[in-house]
């Protein structure tokens, strides 16, 4: 479910970037309105692909890794959509930036966890 709704807001916003947003903001806040977008279709896809990794990767990892990706994706991407429409809503954002950077840095940590979870995976698979 979790990846229907954001491969599906993916395309939408992207189509709303496309059309509504192109020419009504400026280039700089276009670019960081792609950047949202960009990593809202690759945590999709990477979230995807860990639902075919639950007969290998122990449900713990699934869970850490699944939440990690979701909240990471929330606070950057959903940030960064919020800043890059501001000359639009004149919205300041205030502090609102410093939710990118920690988004950000849940998502560094859900790829480490990934990379445990091969490793155990390898480990459990050497050692039967």
């Amino acid at each position: 479910i979790t990846v229907g709704i954001m491969g599906a807001l993916s395309v939408l916003l992207g189509a709303f970037g496309a059309h509504i947003l192109s020419g009504n903001i400026s280039d700089k806040y276009m670019e960081i309105y792609n950047t949202a977008n960009q990593y809202l279709m690759f945590h999709a896809i990477a979230l995807l692909a860990l639902t075919f990794m639950n007969r290998y990767i122990s449900r713990s990892y699934i869970n850490a890794i699944y939440y990690l990706f979701l909240i990471g994706i929330t606070l950057f991407s959903g940030s960064l959509f919020i800043i890059s429409i501001k000359e639009l809503t004149k919205f300041s954002g205030g502090s609102l930036g410093i939710l990118t950077p920690i988004g950000g840095i849940l998502l560094i940590i859900g790829w480490i966890a990934l990379i445990f979870a091969g490793a155990s995976y390898q480990h459990n698979k050497g050692s039967k």
